[in-house]
């Protein structure tokens, strides 16, 4: 009698094992979401056989050629993506040592936009990339002696503080042609160069291109974002941290987490925030 019990209990889980097993078969597969990619602008100069205009570079990106304004350019909108070729590049200098970063300066209540190199007054100072000189002035409270090149691969370098300028506004120039001298000019409190890197005025922080203590370059290529840019906000009189919070769409706190200040910090006019 137990055995016939046992044997038609064992039977039915047999069967109902079969049956979840069966149902498993015909279960469909997971779907796994695929987040859409931001589409990304390669530049015609990228692509193998197109000649390079050093006469207007980068006319895909910048609509004109203009020797007035530095990094004003507010009319032309923004890629939302763009491939920046790193070929040809050549280190500005051959010094290694950064004596200061990119970043906020909450000493100084202002940004830096820039990488500052160690130089003595009178070493050789070599364009990045082959390119035009669009600017050469002098600012005595600020660049000192300056120059800014734009490259065909979009980017405009700047290099601040020389001590002599070798080139000319609308000079055309190669990768480590000698285009000044590095100094102590301007707003400086020794010999180093100021060493920037932008794209249609948005500044990008030169250690994302170059690796400065082992000279050479990040890599190949870099992907700009223009949804991951960073925006600042130079403070007016009457501003308040709520303020211009509201203003620029964010939050107090986020303004404080991004310039390492407290929500009790006292902001002054003209200082430099950073927003997003």
């Amino acid at each position: 009698m137990y055995s016939r019990l046992f044997g038609r209990i064992l039977i039915a889980v047999m069967i109902f094992r079969t049956a979840c097993l069966a149902a498993q078969d015909v279960m469909p597969a997971p779907v796994i979401p695929v987040k859409p990619m931001d589409a990304v602008t390669v530049p015609a100069h990228l692509n193998p056989g197109m000649a390079v205009d050093l006469d207007n570079p980068a006319s895909f990106l910048y609509p004109e050629w203009s020797n007035e304004y530095v990094h004003k350019f507010d009319d032309v909108p923004l890629p939302d993506s763009l491939v920046i070729s790193m070929k040809g590049y050549c280190m500005p200098t051959d010094s290694t040592r950064i004596t200061d970063r990119y970043g906020y300066r909450s000493n100084r209540g202002r940004q830096h936009f820039g990488l500052d190199i160690k130089v003595l007054t009178g070493d050789t100072i070599r364009a990045a990339f082959d390119g035009k000189v669009r600017i050469s002035r002098y600012e005595r409270r600020g660049y000192g002696h300056y120059l800014v090149i734009r490259h065909p691969n979009g980017l405009e370098t700047l290099y601040g503080h020389l001590s002599k300028k070798l080139v000319s506004e609308n000079d055309i120039v190669h990768a480590g042609d000698p285009i000044g001298l590095g100094g102590n000019t301007g707003r400086s409190t020794g010999s180093h160069l100021h060493f920037e890197t932008r794209i249609l005025g948005n500044a990008i922080n030169p250690a994302y291109l170059f690796d400065f203590p082992n000279r050479k370059a990040v890599a190949d290529y870099y992907v700009y974002q223009k949804n991951t840019r960073e925006i600042y906000y130079k403070v007016r009189k009457g501003d308040t941290l709520i303020g211009i919070a509201m203003k620029n769409e964010t939050s107090v706190a986020n303004i404080c987490k991004l310039n390492g200040i407290s929500r009790n910090a006292v902001i002054k006019v003209g200082q430099t925030l950073r927003v997003n």
